[in-house]
Formats: C-alpha cells, sequence, structure tokens
C-alpha cells in the first residue's frame, strides 16, 4: 500500500522580515489620499503574508495588496560598474477610516 505523503509547506518569514520599510515620496504620499500606503517588502513575500503583516504589525485592515517588482540597474560610480539591488513594492489598500502615518519619525 502507498501512502501519500504530505509535503511540508514552505516557511514563510518572520512578521517583521516581511515589511522592511515605507516608501516615503511625493507620489507614495499622495496615494494617502487614497487610503493607501506604499511598503518595501522583501523579494519573496507573497501578498498574503504581506496583508497579514501589516495587520499585525499596525493594527488595521488591509482591503487590497498590490505588489510590483524593480529590476536592479546596471550603474557606472567613478569608472566601476556595479548593480543596484532588486527591490519589492507593495501598495496597501486600507479600509475606511483606518491610517497609518509613516512620517511619523521624520
Amino acid at each position: 500500500m502507498i501512502k501519500k505523503v504530505k509535503q511540508a509547506e514552505t516557511a514563510t518569514p518572520a512578521t517583521f522580515d516581511v515589511i522592511r520599510r515605507p516608501v516615503i515620496t511625493e507620489k507614495a504620499m499622495k496615494s494617502s489620499e487614497h487610503n493607501q500606503v506604499v511598503f518595501q517588502v522583501a523579494l519573496d513575500a507573497t501578498k498574503p503574508e504581506i496583508k497579514k503583516a501589516v495587520e499585525s504589525v499596525f493594527g488595521v485592515k488591509v482591503t487590497a495588496v498590490n505588489t510590483l517588482r524593480q529590476q536592479g540597474k546596471q550603474k557606472v560610480f567613478r569608472g566601476r560598474k556595479g548593480v543596484r539591488s532588486e527591490t519589492k513594492k507593495a501598495i496597501v489598500t486600507l479600509a475606511e477610516g483606518q491610517s497609518i502615518d509613516v512620517t511619523a519619525g521624520i
């Protein structure tokens, strides 16, 4: 008799490892008018992980998460070639009446 072996679920990163830092730019601040907050997140973070992390860390209700990846650019600095790091951003839409003040530490 052959038994099916249940595969172990992949380990998810800890809650504080998912969210790296808030993105504080003019465009990101304009999105706060629409109840949206922009975070830089781990490259391997998924939308459900990001939603769970934001809800647990900030104590808010998240309605949607949109993500985008930016490929690292090749740059030349003082005659030496280099590559910028790849990044992943998450645009988190909050429920009505919810807010996160990401500029508090500035």
